[in-house]
């Protein structure tokens, strides 16, 4: 189950669902990858080896990359580096830095990865694949294996009637998409998607998981996420099962209890404003990433006004340079 912590700034929900649902991810996404594995032997996550041989991140870009250890249905040991590109906008060096890290495996543990990368953006033009070179006495064609997310648009019935749980993630992706305009719509999606998971009889901790992503990536508007808190509780008021609004405080009356303590002064306009800015530093990191300390500054700096302007736009934020773009045009950095 995915466990209720704070993660690190640079974290992901794509983080925690692959390691909740690792098999189910390769199944759903790889499946000629899955088929060589002997799912009966566990998989283990390298995630001090990963650290080993990355290189520092772009400040304020996110990425979710897991190297993982499976074994071969003939017995042998296998690597594979799943790469989840987050960003919303195409990278030019991306075939270039998954090149990288495979060498950098094969070099420091003399072990070949196959590698992986599932991208999120909503360029349907952009398919890297393959990095390569070529010179009269020497070249290189190195291939990895891409799904695009977008292609699965024109699958939503087989999204829907699937029960394996990276359905339900690629479904809140796209709607997350789809409705950065439309925040009402969005909400409707939210609720759409949550009711599936108990429609399709899963277990209270799939829905968990699975409602903590959803959760996560199709963040609302404060009035809307109340809207969506109180219809939710009575949602599983009716069907008696309180998983999530017993279970867990998390969404609407979570957030809205922790800004409350750092506001320290609840009722009064300071502490209200504390509050706020601990809500949408929340939400940011998030959305972009660690923030520098000097953008910290700069929203820390900002009146109760600004913050809940901010706490709307950045709904539709998906890099730090979206963040930046909004504070330059308010004149706080």
């Amino acid at each position: 189950m995915i466990e209720e912590r704070e993660r690190a700034d640079n974290d992901s929900p794509w983080k925690e669902i692959l390691e909740a649902y690792f098999p189910q991810a390769m199944q759903f996404f790889f499946p000629q990858t899955a088929a060589l594995i002997n799912w009966e032997r566990p998989h283990e996550f390298l995630d001090k080896e990963f650290q080993q041989i990355a290189r520092d991140a772009e400040l304020g870009r996110r990425y979710a990359d897991k190297l993982v250890k499976v074994w071969q249905i003939q017995g042998e040991e296998i690597w594979l580096l799943i790469h989840v590109e987050v960003q919303a906008k195409p990278e030019d060096i991306f075939a270039q830095r998954m090149f990288s890290y495979n060498l950098r495996i094969f070099d420091k543990f003399a072990q070949p990865a196959i590698s992986l990368a599932i991208l999120c953006d909503a360029d349907s033009t952009w398919r890297p694949n393959q990095y390569s070179y070529d010179y009269p006495d020497c070249g290189l064609n190195f291939r990895f294996g891409t799904i695009k997310l977008l292609d699965y648009q024109q699958q939503w019935t087989e999204l829907e009637n699937s029960d394996n749980p990276f359905a339900t993630v690629v479904m809140a992706h796209l709607k997350t998409q789809q409705t950065s305009k439309q925040p009402g719509e969005r909400k409707n999606w939210k609720f759409s998607l949550i009711r599936r998971l108990y429609e399709q009889g899963l277990q209270e901790r799939d829905i968990r998981n699975l409602y903590r992503f959803i959760d996560w990536v199709m963040i609302l508007p404060k009035a809307l996420e109340a809207e969506f808190w109180q219809e939710f509780k009575l949602f599983e008021q009716e069907r008696t099962m309180s998983y999530i609004t017993t279970g867990e405080r998390i969404g609407y009356e979570r957030g809205k209890e922790e800004g409350k303590q750092e506001g320290k002064q609840e009722g009064k306009q300071e502490g209200k404003q504390e509050g706020e800015q601990a809500l949408v530093l929340r939400q940011l990191q998030k959305r972009v990433g660690e923030l520098p300390d000097e953008v910290r500054e700069g929203i820390q700096s900002l009146s109760l006004e600004q913050l809940e302007a901010l706490g709307e736009a950045l709904l539709d934020f998906s890099a730090i340079a979206d963040l930046l773009n909004w504070l330059q045009a308010h004149q706080t950095v």
